[in-house]
């Protein structure tokens, strides 16, 4: 329930660092909620990769459902990268916070590149998704490499 209730905050929109910090009961439920929205993300890009590579037939439908959630997946573990928790089973970089404003700026265009993709995909034609897919796996690495390790 504790989860359903933390989800259903993070669907209400993005906060601020501020507000973030009172949306969890402790530094460890900041770290579960982002490691679980990060884990749904990762299920997402791997579907849509498998079928952009060809390792799964392509489909339409399924492809822009991924990509739809991947949309509201991508905005949703910002909030939880509070004060404090950047100790405990994390695989946060301390960069984090001593470069926040990068970090916040990688964040957006991560969930900006999701936006996008979700417009691509509704249109099923590949030619039309993949250059938005690859702007999204690159938006996901490009913050892997600074601030994940």
């Amino acid at each position: 329930m504790k989860k359903l209730l933390i989800l259903a905050v993070a669907l209400a929109g993005f906060t601020t660092t501020s507000q973030a910090n009172t949306l969890f009961e402790a530094k460890e439920d900041a770290i579960e909620y982002r490691k679980a929205a990060f884990q749904l993300i990762r299920y997402q890009i791997g579907d849509m990769g498998d079928m952009m590579k060809g390792k799964v037939p392509f489909d339409a439908k399924r492809f822009a459902e991924r990509a739809n959630n991947a949309a509201q997946l991508s905005a949703m573990p910002w909030e939880a990268f509070i004060e404090g928790s950047d100790k405990g089973d994390t695989d946060a970089l301390p960069a984090i916070w001593s470069d926040r404003e990068t970090f916040d700026k990688k964040a957006q265009a991560f969930a900006q590149y999701a936006q996008e993709l979700a417009v691509a995909a509704s249109s099923g034609d590949k030619k039309v998704i993949g250059p938005a897919f690859k702007n999204w796996a690159k938006g996901c690495k490009d913050c892997h490499k600074s601030f994940k390790d």
